[in-house]
């Protein structure tokens, strides 16, 4: 099989089915990057709609990053109440914050290494960051992109990191950016690993 073929053959139906869906995903259309980096990390296995919620209550109640870095980790927790692992994303987005205040002077880095290093960030969150906030070619995989990608056969791989550098050899570059909010969306109408299923639903 040619896997790059097969690759563009799925993404272009993904494109023409979901690329002018409306639907806001947690890590997109903040004003500020900071806001970016700390909505994605408050997303991790937790719904867009509620994480959204919480992080607009966030970012009205502290309005700088320098703020969030201040916070009182007991009221992070309250505003954070519904989100699950609350605690401990309550202690991550105080601690990024702190860590961008005194290490980057409040600029997000524009490097998967370096975005790394501050607290609660992954591959995942630094990936996103990089496409949102930097227009830097980058693939963001969450459960989504590694469950479909594995169910359609693009990948034989055990976790996203694995799903990511396997994406790489067969996505053209273009399209780094865009395979996340396609597969997202896909993914969430078509739950499960049913091949034929996920493949129908790019055809209604």
């Amino acid at each position: 099989m040619d896997k790059r073929k097969y690759f563009l053959e799925i993404f272009k139906k993904a494109e023409k089915k979901y690329g002018k869906y409306e639907k806001r995903l947690a890590g997109e259309g903040w004003k500020h990057h900071w806001q970016t980096l700390i909505a994605t990390i408050m997303s991790a296995q937790s719904r867009d709609e509620t994480t959204i919620v919480i992080a607009e209550k966030l970012f009205a109640r502290y309005k700088t990053l320098k703020e969030l870095a201040s916070a009182k980790y007991n009221d992070v927790l309250k505003i954070f109440g519904s989100l699950n692992y609350n605690r401990t994303k309550a202690r991550n987005v105080i601690g990024a914050a702190k860590y961008l205040i005194e290490k980057y002077n409040g600029e997000i880095p524009r490097s998967i290494e370096e975005l790394i290093e501050i607290p609660g960030v992954g591959r995942k969150t630094a990936n996103l960051v990089i496409t949102e906030c930097h227009e830097i070619d980058g693939i963001t995989v969450d459960t989504h992109v590694h469950r479909i990608s594995n169910v359609l056969g693009l990948v034989k791989t055990k976790n996203p990191t694995e799903t990511e550098f396997a994406l790489m050899k067969i996505a053209p570059k273009k399209y780094w950016s865009r395979i996340n909010r396609l597969f997202v969306l896909w993914g969430k109408e078509v739950s499960g690993k049913d091949k034929e299923k996920l493949l129908s639903a790019l055809d209604k």
